[in-house]
């Protein structure tokens, strides 16, 4: 038995953070993988806040949740065409400081034009408007793909980024399979 993927260990670190009737943020929706899995983890109670550019990423993402064999175990979902640099103005601000779990997906939309990607300017000022917005104990995870036109610039912007996090304020973690070097890669946070 090998050990589990990056996405399946960002998933993992959320779950143990992450309870029923808490607040979550899916920053990169794309095709709703992560999207379900908040809502699901959080429960009806719950709420997920899920945020992409691409209205194509939003329907999917929809249409994965009305797939979904159990809807009445599902937080409600709230929509966010926008980019996720957006995410302090938008989220309800009584919210603020309380969300348990914030997920990043980066690079670009699977099955759509690998034209338009997630960049460093952006995605820097969402994850620092992500710490202000986590809970102590609270979870971000960021999975970057340096494989990809852009992913390799992105990636290690966000790895100097988690490494000049004060520890006062969250402790990072990387975690990669070194074999692969152009695989993708997590890099999390955990909120003091």
């Amino acid at each position: 038995m090998g050990f589990l993927s990056v996405l399946s260990q960002a998933q993992r670190w959320v779950k143990e953070r992450a309870q029923p009737g808490d607040i979550v943020v899916d920053a990169t929706a794309g095709n709703g993988s992560d999207t379900l899995f908040l809502s699901r983890t959080v429960g009806a109670r719950g709420s997920v806040y899920s945020f992409d550019i691409q209205a194509e990423a939003l329907e999917n993402s929809k249409a994965r949740r009305d797939a979904d064999i159990d809807p009445s175990a599902l937080s409600p979902i709230y929509w966010i065409h926008a980019g996720h640099e957006t995410m302090e103005s938008v989220i309800d601000s009584k919210h603020h400081g309380r969300i348990a779990a914030i997920m990043f997906n980066l690079g670009y939309l699977p099955g759509a034009s690998p034209d338009v990607i997630t960049k460093p300017p952006t995605t820097l000022a969402a994850l620092d408007a992500s710490l202000r917005l986590l809970r102590s104990g609270g979870v971000l995870t960021i999975v970057v793909y340096p494989g990809h036109d852009g992913g390799q610039e992105e990636a290690d912007a966000v790895e100097r980024w988690a490494s000049n996090v004060s520890p006062s304020i969250a402790q990072a973690v990387t975690y990669r399979f070194p074999q692969k070097k152009a695989s993708p890669y997590l890099i999390a946070l955990n909120r003091k």
